[in-house]
């Protein structure tokens, strides 16, 4: 068995991810969106990565997995009585991450070094790893003006419409010496994009100085998981974003959005009426199911996704002989 790097963001992302590790171990490494990242009440907040880390980790909340189980709000509670800030609350075990990440930062300690150190304190061997050491944070341009996505988010609801996305600091940020050796360890076996909105949670990574170019370079299978399923595509953020961009909610955008980039695509069976005029875009598809309600069907979808990608491997080989 190979190793395995996964590109992940939000909850869905968490859940892919999680059943790779289930299968792969050590020889996962997860590369996070830290795109959303910004500061609340002066501390380093780090969205993406705090919900991997929980949901690798077994500490994660089943509904709401961008926080830990058994969660409570005391902290906030009384910090809102006190007239701090009215909007999305952060729990109390929630604090534990972002009090010891900005101790470390203003150590000097680099981002990667943070989340591997908070990796071993939490008992998961695989590698978890921020985009970039270098700040890369993600602006939304809606009808209303220019706003950072936590903004976007957490302040207006998600409410104004979306015009288009810019990656501030993506032009200068290298990927961190971890990431570059995962990319390009000699049993690489597979990349896969994990299923999250493509436009705020995947495209920052993919806007790395860089990170295109390698996995192009890399030549390991790229597999991509739709995000979007069927009747629900009109639902959630990325089907509104889309919508407001002037592309159909459906897997079909998601794929034009890793045109070029990706070798397989996976869409739920309720979209396989899409399949084969995704193969006619020049990459396998695979149609499975892709809801994961369960530890079992995390498990299920990472093993479809890595048969998929030694079928393609085999398929390169052929070509090359």
């Amino acid at each position: 068995m190979g190793s395995v790097v996964a590109l992940a963001g939000q909850f869905g992302g968490a859940k892919l991810a999680d059943g790779l590790y289930r299968l792969r171990g050590e020889q996962l490494t997860v590369i996070v969106n830290s795109g959303d990242d910004h500061e609340f009440l002066g501390l380093p907040m780090a969205p993406d990565l705090d919900t991997m880390l929980y949901t690798l980790s077994g500490l994660s909340d089943d509904q709401r997995g961008w926080e830990p189980a058994g969660e409570s709000y005391a902290c906030f509670d009384m910090a809102k009585r006190l007239g701090g800030p009215n909007r999305v609350p952060l729990g109390d075990k929630s604090l534990a991450l972002p009090l010891l990440r900005g101790e470390a930062l203003r150590g000097d300690r680099r981002p990667t070094q943070i989340a591997l150190e908070f990796c071993r304190h939490l008992g998961i061997s695989a590698r978890v790893l921020p985009m970039s050491d270098d700040p890369v944070r993600t602006q939304v341009l809606t009808e209303a003006g220019e706003v950072r996505y936590h903004e976007y988010f957490e302040e207006l609801g998600c409410e104004p419409a979306v015009r288009g996305f810019f990656y501030a600091g993506a032009d200068e940020a290298r990927l961190s010496d971890e990431a570059l050796a995962a990319l390009y360890a000699q049993d690489l076996e597979a990349v896969v994009i994990c299923p999250a909105n493509p436009y705020h949670s995947i495209r920052p990574i993919l806007e790395v100085q860089g990170m295109r170019e390698q996995l192009r370079a890399r030549g390991a299978p790229v597999i991509a998981v739709s995000p979007i399923v069927g009747a629900n595509a009109h639902k959630g953020s990325a089907g509104k974003m889309m919508t407001e961009l002037g592309h159909e909610p459906s897997s079909r955008s998601v794929a034009l959005e890793y045109y070029r980039l990706i070798d397989g695509f996976v869409i739920d069976g309720e979209d396989a009426a899409l399949a084969e005029g995704l193969r006619a875009s020049g990459f396998e598809v695979l149609v499975t199911r892709t809801f994961m309600r369960s530890v079992d069907d995390r498990i299920g979808l990472a093993n479809e996704i890595l048969k998929m990608a030694a079928a393609i491997r085999e398929k390169k080989a052929e070509a090359a002989a």
